[in-house]
């Protein structure tokens, strides 16, 4: 990524942003928050979080919302791009005591204009059923505490079901709940249903039926986020080990596993089409995994902290193609893929299944866009294209489709130090050219000859790889150090061992370490190590007990990482692509929390407790007419 301008302009909070598709504006009177707007004080609070629902109104006023601000939860009903916020009159409003909201989420199958169905989960762990159209409780779960006595991370509704959802929990249990039955006056007991590699499945033992249905422990250490796929029939999970696990839901069985590059996995999300998966932590990437290969297909890297929500954007996804022919016309392997996955991955859309089809007549990859964006504790937005270079790298590139990085059109060059390498495609007879950062932290020193790697690791991934839309270009040919450069020349060596042990230190020095991969000279540094401890440790100190005891086995925790780094598990830097974002900017004062993509807009919200609406490209005429005449067409602050 380009660099960025110091000083005041870094700080500085932006209002708009453009894209390909045109620009972003935030409407600042479309800015939900406490009444009294006053920034929320959150020193040791849960994240703020915010759930939609539509519930088919009339009026065409049908989106409501709901978030989390400390102790308090609000529900309003959402204006979004149509008109201002009217912060006077929620809904429903609730303040609770001795524990706080953590997360919640609304059942799309039962709602309507005159009910719907909301869960809440707590940082003392229970689970409430609340309906705020009618203000009613319905039902308080894990009340006594004793099926889990640790935060709820993360709640959500099982898809297609009135009665079923499912918790996630800070001590790496998941449980599967009934609305329809009671929890019990006694501890449960369990008996194992399934077990595989770190993780296992147990029924609640009872005479008669109640909650929990299963329990399921899944890895070490805190279970952070879950998402299902698009057809209800896999489910992702982060956890704070670092790996995401990836179910088949009903049959309780592992798909497949991935490990982040650093540190413990905070957000999951899938793709519109379920084929891709994306998830984001503390290693300040965004990493993108293949659902049928199993495997890391790209990482992204823009964050200087902590990666809090990663999120497609279905309405920017997109896909093009020549009228393929009605059978499959894909390679063999993808034959096989589609064949071995088939039986359990229904596709009721046709336009998904092209997504990995390609013309046999002259083996032009289909136009792909995968759009997605990320927030992260650095208070910064980013967002990313995933393209057929990328996901295609057996087919000669089509450059005319690479889309131009926004940064590096309005800022100067990086400074620093790249290699340039030339492989050769293995199954067509172009070359790529692949400009790849070593994050080792060696400070700028070579660390091998510059030569191209004769072979791979049986359990390594191959080197061949395409150039994505952003990766920096050398701007010193000549291979010599760069002074205040601290990404250190990608060193493709026939010593495959010397990058597994540059990699191996480089997981051992720690997160802090991770801003070497950023091409910044010392004063740039200094700020972000500032702006990574103000945002990223305070986030750390401000948790419970179960934060601080993971922060003691961290040794333990590099060791493992070691051992999956250079496997598909874990491939190294120069393993895989490295994604710029096609968008960066700092959006808020505090860490971002929320980041949810509608129809035409986009809605952000920040540990202050103010939730943004960013409206789309020639989405912003109402609003401004109806509301803001005195100010400039766009009803925006620029």
């Amino acid at each position: 990524m380009a660099a960025e301008g110091g000083g005041k302009e870094m700080n500085e909070i932006k209002t708009q942003f453009t894209t390909r598709e045109g620009v972003y504006k935030l409407l600042t009177h479309s800015e939900y928050s406490r009444p009294n707007r006053v920034p929320f004080n959150s020193q040791g609070s849960n994240p703020v979080k915010v759930s939609f629902v539509n519930v088919n109104d009339q009026s065409g006023n049908g989106d409501r919302i709901c978030f989390n601000v400390g102790r308090e939860l609000y529900f309003y009903i959402y204006k979004g791009v149509r008109k201002a916020a009217d912060l006077s009159k929620p809904i429903d409003k609730r303040i609770y005591k001795g524990t706080q909201p953590t997360c919640h989420d609304f059942n799309p199958i039962t709602a309507t204009a005159e009910s719907v169905s909301l869960l809440v989960g707590f940082s003392a762990g229970q689970v409430q059923l609340i309906d705020p159209i009618k203000k009613e409780t319905s039902k308080l779960f894990n009340e006594e505490r004793l099926i889990d006595k640790s935060r709820v991370t993360c709640v959500r509704w099982v898809p297609g079901s009135e009665s079923l959802f499912l918790v996630a929990h800070s001590s790496g249990s998941m449980y599967l709940y009934n609305v329809e039955n009671t929890c019990g006056t006694t501890a449960p007991h369990y008996q194992l249903l399934k077990q595989g590699e770190n993780y296992a499945v147990h029924t609640c033992k009872s005479k008669s039926a109640r909650n929990p249905l299963l329990r399921w422990t899944v890895g070490e250490g805190a279970l952070n986020e879950f998402a299902f796929s698009p057809d209800g029939k896999f489910l992702a999970c982060a956890s704070q080990d670092g790996f995401l696990r990836v179910f088949g839901f009903d049959a309780a069985e592992l798909h497949g596993t991935m490990k982040s590059y650093f540190g413990g996995l905070l957000c999951v999300c899938w793709s519109p089409d379920g084929r891709y998966i994306v998830a984001g932590g503390e290693d300040d990437l965004v990493t993108v995994w293949s659902f049928s290969d199993c495997r890391v297909i790209a990482r992204g890297h823009g964050h200087k902290s902590w990666v809090s929500v990663v999120a497609f954007d279905h309405c920017t996804t997109s896909v093009e193609d020549g009228d393929p022919p009605a059978e499959f016309s894909g390679s063999d392997e993808e034959f096989h893929e589609q064949i071995h996955f088939g039986a359990g991955r229904d596709r009721a859309n046709s336009s998904h299944s092209r997504l990995s089809k390609r013309n046999s007549t002259d083996s032009r990859p289909v136009s792909v866009t995968y759009r997605f964006g990320s927030v992260g504790q650095d208070t910064q937005l980013c967002l990313w294209d995933l393209t057929e270079d990328i996901l295609f790298p057996h087919l000669p590139l089509s450059r005319t489709r690479t889309h131009t990085n926004v940064m590096s059109a309005t800022s100067p060059p990086a400074t620093g130090q790249t290699t340039t390498t030339t492989t050769s495609t293995t199954t067509a007879t172009a070359t790529t050219t692949v400009s790849t950062t070593n994050p080792s932290g060696t400070n700028g020193k070579d660390n091998g000859s510059n030569s191209s790697t004769s072979g791979n690791p049986a359990n390594s991934l191959p080197n061949t790889l395409p150039r994505s839309n952003s990766l920096p270009h050398s701007s010193n040919p000549t291979g010599g150090s760069t002074p205040n450069s601290h990404t250190g020349s990608s060193s493709n060596s026939s010593s495959t061992k010397g990058n597994s042990i540059i990699d191996s230190a480089f997981i051992a020095s720690g997160v802090s370490k991770f801003a070497t991969l950023s091409l910044h000279d010392s004063r740039k540094e200094r700020h972000e190590k500032d702006h990574k401890r103000n945002h990223s440790m305070g986030h750390i100190s401000s948790k419970s007990s179960d934060k601080l005891n993971q922060l003691s086995s961290s040794r333990t925790a590099k060791a493992e990482a070691a051992k999956t780094l250079g496997t598909t598990l874990c491939p190294r830097m120069e393993d895989v692509p490295l994604l710029e974002p096609l968008v960066c900017k700092k959006i808020a004062h505090e860490r971002l929390t929320v980041l949810i993509f509608l129809e035409d807009c986009l809605v952000t919200a920040c540990q202050e407790g103010f939730v943004c609406t960013w409206a789309r490209p020639g989405k912003v005429g109402l609003l401004s007419s109806q509301n803001n005449p005195a100010n400039s067409p766009s009803g925006t602050v620029v």
